[in-house]
């Protein structure tokens, strides 16, 4: 499990952000806003990106502890979906301010992933969007991961 409290406070000492920042960055990069986006925005690999980017010692512990890299802190504004789409390489997602109403359209299906203090591995190379029709921003923290070892991640979403 992990301690999404003191998670949270660790994130209150970053710097503003609209809806991503970089919690991890490739080796010399300082720039917190390289690798948000599509990865065909950066010139680096996903895998590249494995450095803490921030002194969060607990939330850099969990991210190393489930594999992550090119791992953000993803702000959903409220009332807004994604495109449907599929990624290079599967996702874990820590949820840290979620309702009911912020969910996965995962393969057609409804996926609620709440603010619990576990970990969701989401094999995001299949189709899927996110949905926040919530009237708050949603956050997650969301890193990429290679195939997961069994019962790396507390709930898998295949």
């Amino acid at each position: 499990m992990v301690d999404i409290e003191r998670i949270s406070l660790e994130l209150e000492t970053l710097p503003n952000y609209d809806s991503q920042i970089m919690l991890q960055s490739p080796e010399g990069v300082t720039d917190p806003f390289i690798g948000t986006g599509r990865t065909t925005e950066f010139h680096y690999e996903e895998k590249d990106f494995c450095v803490p980017t921030f002194d969060i010692p607990y939330t850099n512990a969990v991210i190393q502890d489930l594999g992550m890299f090119r791992t953000r802190v993803m702000r959903m504004k409220k009332k807004t979906c994604y495109t449907y789409h599929q990624d290079k390489t599967p996702r874990v997602h820590i949820p840290i301010i979620t309702h009911e109403n912020c969910f996965f359209i995962y393969e057609d299906r409804v996926i609620r992933c709440p603010a619990n203090g576990k970990s969701y591995y989401v094999d995001t190379r299949k189709r899927h969007t996110f949905v926040n029709s919530w009237i708050h921003d949603r956050i997650h923290i969301v890193g990429c991961v290679t195939e997961p070892s069994q019962n790396q991640y507390q709930i898998s979403i295949t």
